[in-house]
Parts: C-alpha cells; structure tokens; sequence
C-alpha cells in the first residue's frame, strides 16, 4: 500500500505564502507523475501544478507566476510554494502520485488526503 501525507495548509492573508508539502511512502518501486489538485467549495476539482519524474512542470494558468512546484525523487516528495495569495486560492489541495508498486507492474494513482488553505482579504 501507499500513503501520500500533505502537510503545510493553513491560513493565510491576500499577498501572503504558504508552502505545502506532499511525502509518498510505503510500497514504491517508481512514480511518475507528482500532481498537486484543488478543490474550491462549490468547485470541481482542478490540476494545479504537475511534475513529471524527469523534472517537467505544468501549471493552471491561475496559478503561473504565484506558485512554484518542486520534487525531490530520492524522497518521494513533492512541494507547492504558494506566494502572492489570492482569495479565490482558497480550497483543499491534495497531492496525488501516479505509482508503480512493483517492477514492470501497472501504475496506479494515490490521493493524499488534504489539506485545507483559507486565503483571507
């Protein structure tokens, strides 16, 4: 089994930062794909920022130029720094990992379970 644990969320002011933190543990043999999602209230919930295991990075547009994602391979973790806070980031964001369990075995995708960030103006 694997668990992803994200860590970091809180409140925050409008124009202020945050960073979360996202460690993947327990039956790893590789992982591909580290994303981080939100969920607004009301909301469906959206891609973030991804990272590919080569080092790739996307983000929403949203958020380009606000939030810088980084990933360390050797620790299975992955970080969101969020500046220049708005109130409409406010949402749960969760990490998620696209994971193979054993060699030449599928992929399977593992959902961290959340953490909340409030952005206050």
């Amino acid at each position: 089994q694997v668990q992803l644990v994200e860590s970091g969320g809180g409140l925050a002011q409008a124009g202020g930062s945050l960073r979360l933190s996202c460690a993947a543990s327990g039956s790893i043999f590789s992982i591909n794909n580290m994303n981080w999602y939100r969920q607004a209230p009301g909301k469906q919930r959206e891609l973030v920022a991804g990272i590919t295991s080569g080092g790739s990075i996307n983000y929403a547009d949203s958020v380009k130029g606000r939030f810088t994602a980084s990933r360390d391979n050797a620790k299975n973790t992955v970080d969101l720094l969020m500046n220049s806070l708005l109130p409409e980031d406010t949402a749960v964001y969760y990490c998620n990992a696209h994971v193979m369990t054993r060699s030449s075995g599928p992929w399977y995708i593992y959902w961290g379970q959340g953490t909340r960030v409030t952005v206050s103006s």
